[in-house]
């Protein structure tokens, strides 16, 4: 028997027994006569004591010990002169009468603490060894606990788990995909699947009803910190319904995960339409933790002679409550800030609504003190407050006041990680349009049905048709999305027409769906909720990477393994590929 106990079980109540523990040695404390050893699996941490009165040859033995060993030890329960409050097991010791030391370490390249020295590159180059800190446990045991929770409210509701294959064909909308070749098909290609839409759309045409499935997928594109090459959904789908159905018994999902995981009793969600999303916040997945919605003062501030607004087609302000006081040091830094190129904003423009009722502003000598007052008003904003404002093109410049926003609420800790917002967003647009490709693209996916009341428009102004579909975001993230399906094969084949698709390009890519449509396919709708997303919030983490085993780093290797890597040239030749030389 390699133990009788974990480390993170033994309490008061156990005193006086003799047990056996196994595990990781994370600390040696060396005191004269007496060594005292922290001794640590997933479970935690346990104090071993080998006392030199008690037993000298074995305290001996002890000298030797080193981080990161595996040893089994045997001994008995005591209670701690010097307890230890942060830790579960912090009243007792075991005063150790058996050391048996099961295999010796390396002393690893970083710590094996809560706080570790490794920085993230050596951290996922040793993933095993940063897996046995207990931050980035307890995120895969939160992980876990939230699979499990899923599976079992979904299980209740008569959702069967269905898996769907990983060798698909490739699909041309949406992200890249990854591409395998057949060494059976020579010259012909699967591709890994972005999501199991397709095949969770036939098994509502095979009657299954309510489908779901804990699922892999893979993009191929540029990566972020809530992105990764391969990252896991909650992919469900349901027959007979529509939208309302869905989030309802999704709502339902969420606020069971939040009360069964974290113990949060979550009011109901609200819902805002994109086109609020966009005028108040710029962004289709607004962070409601704080206010500060957009204005438009572009009325406002037109035929004052300053030309930065008059020929800009929107002027929008946010107001940052109490921070009249801002130096000029951190007015520069927000300006500094917005200039960055990843946001590409000319400049900005604030109003200082002072304590005492004056306003000063960067563009006083084109408005007056009663044109400020008339901005501040529409702002709602009050003495003390400060106006930030930004101009240009209508979209650009919402998407440029968002990161603004953000900013302002991160510096005002109004973004609390302990604090969540969650709502609906819906009725987003069902195309846009590129200008350089000259087509329409499909906003979801090309299965996405228009709100019915829309469906005329598609003819006469398809950039005009709402979809049926919605977005669940919580705190400024989006964790899933999803959408009534079109299940009917003329309207399928209109959505095709209008995305550019020939008839003979739809049928040799989606012609088995369409196929199926004609055999009575029921009414449908899904989503699909990311799993790395959802943990990293509950985790409140900035990056999905610790709340996943193995992740890739931000360019998509693998440094651990060192993948990917070139294969030898007989596996090229058997998959019939010539590789090309690189530069």
């Amino acid at each position: 028997m390699y133990r009788t106990n974990t480390c993170g079980e033994l309490r008061l109540e156990n005193l006086g027994q003799n047990v056996i523990l196994s595990g990781w040695i994370q600390k040696v404390r060396k005191f004269g006569g007496m060594i005292f050893v922290d001794l640590r699996d997933r479970y935690g941490i346990t104090q071993l004591v080998f006392n030199q009165e008690i037993n000298p040859q074995l305290r001996d033995e002890a000298e030797q010990l080193g981080r990161e060993w595996v040893v089994q030890i045997q001994g008995t329960v005591s209670e701690r002169s010097n307890k230890n409050p942060n830790i579960p097991t912090g009243d007792i010791e075991i005063t150790v009468s058996m050391l048996n030391i099961l295999n010796v370490s390396q002393t690893p390249p970083f710590t094996i603490e809560n706080e570790s020295d490794g920085g993230d590159d050596l951290r996922m180059k040793y993933r095993y060894l940063d897996l046995r800190r207990a931050p980035v446990r307890s995120n895969l045991e939160l992980r876990h606990k939230m699979a499990f929770a899923t599976r079992s409210y979904l299980n209740e509701r008569n959702f069967l788990e269905v898996e769907t294959p990983v060798l698909i064909g490739s699909t041309p909308e949406g992200a890249r995909d990854f591409i395998v070749p057949s060494r059976m098909n020579p010259g012909e290609f699967y591709a890994l699947p972005q999501s199991p839409q397709l095949f969770k759309q036939l098994l509502m045409v095979s009657g299954f009803d309510r489908y779901f499935q804990i699922v892999k997928c893979f993009r191929d594109e540029d990566l972020r910190a809530d992105r990764q090459p391969e990252f896991t959904q909650i992919d469900c789908e349901m027959s007979f319904v529509e939208q309302d159905d869905i989030l309802d018994v999704f709502e339902g999902l969420t606020r069971h995960l939040f009360k069964t995981v974290k113990g949060i009793d979550l009011p109901a969600f609200p819902r805002m339409s994109y086109a609020d999303a966009m005028r108040l916040y710029g962004s289709d997945k607004p962070d409601t933790r704080f206010g500060m919605s957009f204005v438009e003062i572009k009325d406002l501030t037109e035929g004052k002679g300053f030309g930065v607004f008059d020929n800009a087609e929107y002027v929008g302000a946010i107001c940052a409550e109490g921070c009249a006081a801002y130096t000029r040091k951190q007015l520069d830094e927000l300006t500094d800030f917005v200039k960055r190129p990843q946001i590409g904003a000319a400049g900005l423009i604030y109003v200082r609504c002072e304590a005492d009722g004056n306003m000063k502003s960067s563009v006083d000598k084109f408005y007056s003190p009663e044109d400020l007052k008339k901005w501040a008003e529409r702002a709602n904003a009050k003495p003390g407050d400060l106006l930030l404002i930004l101009s240009g093109k209508t979209e650009k410049t919402q998407k440029q006041l968002n990161e603004l926003r953000l900013e302002m609420g991160s510096r005002l800790g109004l973004r609390s990680k302990t604090q969540y917002n969650c709502l609906w967003v819906v009725d987003f647009p069902l195309l846009e349009y590129d200008e350089e490709l000259n087509r329409y693209f499909a906003k979801h996916h090309p299965f996405t049905s228009p709100k019915p009341e829309d469906v005329a428009l598609l003819d006469s102004r398809p950039e005009s048709v709402r979809a049926n579909a919605y977005d669940l975001v919580i705190n400024g993230v989006e964790i899933g999305g999803g959408s009534i399906r079109i299940h009917n094969s003329e309207l399928q084949k209109k959505m095709f027409s209008i995305l550019g698709f020939s008839e003979e390009q739809a049928q040799a890519q989606f012609g088995f769906l369409m196929n199926a449509f004609k055999y009575g396919a029921p009414p449908h709708g899904g989503i699909a909720f990311g799993l790395d997303r959802f943990v990293s919030i509950f985790a409140g983490l900035d990056s999905i990477r610790d709340c996943i085993a193995f992740p890739k780093n931000n360019s998509g290797r693998d440094v651990m393994i060192d993948a990917p890597a070139k294969v030898a040239q007989e596996q090229l030749d058997e998959l019939h590929l010539k590789i090309n030389s690189v530069g």
